[in-house]
C-alpha cells in the first residue's frame, strides 16, 4: 500500500530566524524542531508557509517579513524567490561574504579542530553578470505549449520561469527568452533537455544537448541564431565526447574559447564542456593570491594537484624551476599540455592520475617538491594529505570549494602532521549563492 503523504499546515506560521543554514536558508526552531525557511535572514521575524515536514526537521518559505534584518535588500531578479540559481539575492553582498567567512571559520573549528593564525581579507569582485559557465535546463511544457530555459527551481526538478538571468554573462543572461523561442521553433523541442554555456574572453559558446537528430530546418534555425547573436553553436547527441561544432562551420572561423591571465603572460584555451572557473575576475585574483601565499622561489619545484587545464600550473611555471601538474581527467591533461606548448612553457609537465585512489607508485610522486598547491573537488584531498606531508613541502596552499572537506583535511595536516594553519579566508566566486570558496595556507613545522 502506498504511504499517504502527510498534509501540511495551510496557514502562515510566525517564526524568529536564529541563523543561516549552509544552503542559504533561514533557520528557526519551533517546538524544539529546526525549520529551514527559504527567503529568511538571521534576526528577522517572519511568517512562513510549510513546504515539507520530516522526522528531524521541517521546511518552509517566507510568506511575509514582519521585522526585516538590516542586511535585507530587494533582489534584482524577479524570479529570485523561485529560481535555484541563486539563494541569497535578498541579502546585501557584503553581508553574504561575512556569512561565508563565518561558515568557513566555524567548519575549521568544529570539524577540523583548528583555527587560522590569520583570517585573510575576502577576495571580492563583480556580483552581477559574473557567471561565465552554466548548465541551463530546458523544458517543453506541452500542456501550456511553451518552452522554459533557465536554472531549476529551488529544491524542485522543474525549470524556473525566467526571461533574464542577472548573474549570467549578459551575452546569455539576457537571451533566455530568445533561446526559449528558438527551441520552441524546432521540430525536436521536446528532445532538448539542456544547454551548456561557456563564455571566454572573445567567444561565447552554447552546447545544445539533443536526444533526437535535428531536422535540416532545425539546423538552419540554430545556425541563424548563432550568426545573429555571434555565438558558437555546438550539438551534443551523446556524452561530452560527442560535442560537435555546428556554427560557424569551421573551427578556424569559430575561433578558440580561451581566457587570458595577463599578469602571467598566459592564455588558456578550453573546450565548451571543460571545467573552468565560472568567475574570471575572481579567478585572476585567486591565482595572484595563491602565488603570493605560496611564495615560490626561482629554484622551487612545485606540485600542482587537481590541476585541470593548468590554471595555476602555467602561471607558476613562469616563476619557478619546474612544476608538475596532476589531474584525473585525461582530456584536461591533454589540454594542459597543449596550453603549455602554445604559451612556450617547457618547465611544466602533466600526468593523469586518480587522486582519490592509489598513487604511491606514480613517478611524479617520487620527486622532491618544496611547494604544493591543491585545488580539489568538493570531496577534498584526504587521500593525498599523508603523501604530501611525508614529503615535507615547506608550504601548501589549498584552494577549496567546500568548507567541510577543507576543514577535515586541515585537521589532518595540523593535528597529525604538525603543519601550521597560517592563514585562511574566503573568495566570493559565487555571489548570491551559499557556495563557500576559500583558500588556506599551511606551513611545515620547523
Amino acid at each position: 500500500m502506498a504511504r499517504r503523504r502527510k498534509s501540511l499546515p495551510p496557514d502562515p506560521v510566525p517564526a524568529h530566524i536564529d541563523s543561516l543554514s549552509h544552503d542559504g536558508r533561514g533557520v528557526a526552531h519551533l517546538d524544539g524542531k529546526a525549520v529551514f525557511i527559504d527567503g529568511a535572514l538571521p534576526g528577522e521575524r517572519v511568517t512562513f508557509i510549510y513546504t515539507g515536514k520530516h522526522r528531524s526537521y521541517d521546511e518552509g518559505r517566507v510568506e511575509a517579513v514582519l521585522e526585516p534584518a538590516s542586511e535585507r535588500v530587494v533582489p534584482r531578479c524577479s524570479a529570485a524567490a523561485v529560481c535555484g540559481g541563486c539563494s541569497l539575492q535578498h541579502m546585501d553582498p557584503a553581508a553574504q561574504i561575512r556569512a561565508k567567512q563565518g561558515v568557513l571559520l566555524d567548519n575549521l573549528k568544529r570539524i577540523g579542530g583548528v583555527e587560522p593564525e590569520t583570517v585573510l581579507p575576502p577576495l571580492t569582485g563583480p556580483v552581477w553578470g559574473y557567471r561565465h559557465k552554466a548548465r541551463l535546463g530546458v523544458k517543453y511544457v506541452r500542456r501550456k505549449g511553451e518552452v522554459l530555459v533557465g536554472f531549476r527551481e529551488k529544491r524542485k526538478p522543474f525549470v524556473a520561469r525566467i526571461d533574464n538571468c542577472e548573474v549570467l554573462h549578459p551575452d546569455v543572461g539576457y537571451r533566455l527568452r530568445d533561446l526559449a523561442l528558438l527551441i520552441d521553433s524546432l521540430s525536436i523541442r521536446a528532445a532538448v533537455p539542456q544547454i551548456e554555456v561557456a563564455v571566454g574572453d572573445r567567444v561565447t559558446a552554447l552546447v545544445f544537448r539533443v536526444l533526437e537528430a535535428p531536422s535540416e530546418s532545425d539546423l538552419a534555425s540554430l545556425k541563424a541564431f548563432g550568426q545573429e547573436y555571434d555565438m558558437q553553436i555546438h550539438l551534443q547527441p551523446k556524452g561530452p565526447d560527442s560535442v560537435t561544432l555546428l556554427w560557424p562551420e569551421s573551427a578556424a572561423a569559430a575561433g578558440a574559447l580561451s581566457y587570458d591571465l595577463d599578469d602571467h603572460q598566459v592564455t588558456l584555451q578550453f573546450r565548451p564542456t571543460d571545467f573552468t572557473q565560472i568567475n574570471p575576475a575572481i579567478n585572476q585574483r585567486m591565482i595572484a593570491h595563491a602565488l603570493e601565499l605560496l611564495q615560490p622561489q626561482t629554484d622551487s619545484r612545485v606540485l600542482d594537484l587537481f590541476c585541470g587545464l593548468g590554471n595555476f600550473t602555467l602561471p607558476l611555471a613562469r616563476r619557478v624551476a619546474g612544476v608538475t601538474g596532476v589531474e584525473g581527467e585525461a582530456g584536461l591533461v591533454a589540454r594542459a599540455r597543449e596550453n603549455a606548448r602554445a604559451n612556450g612553457i617547457d618547465n611544466a609537465e602533466f600526468f593523469t592520475a586518480d587522486l582519490a585512489g592509489e598513487v604511491t607508485g606514480e613517478p611524479w610522486l617520487a620527486r622532491g617538491y618544496d611547494r604544493v598547491l591543491l585545488d580539489p573537488p568538493r570531496s577534498g584531498a584526504k587521500e593525498m594529505i599523508p603523501l604530501i606531508a611525508a614529503r615535507g613541502a615547506q608550504r601548501i596552499v589549498y584552494v577549496s570549494c567546500h568548507p567541510g572537506s577543507l576543514a577535515r583535511d586541515a585537521g589532518l595536516l595540523v593535528n597529525e602532521y604538525g603543519y601550521r594553519l597560517a592563514a585562511a579566508g574566503v573568495m566570493d566566486m559565487f555571489p548570491h549563492t551559499a557556495h563557500v570558496e576559500s583558500i588556506a595556507l599551511f606551513i611545515a613545522p620547523e
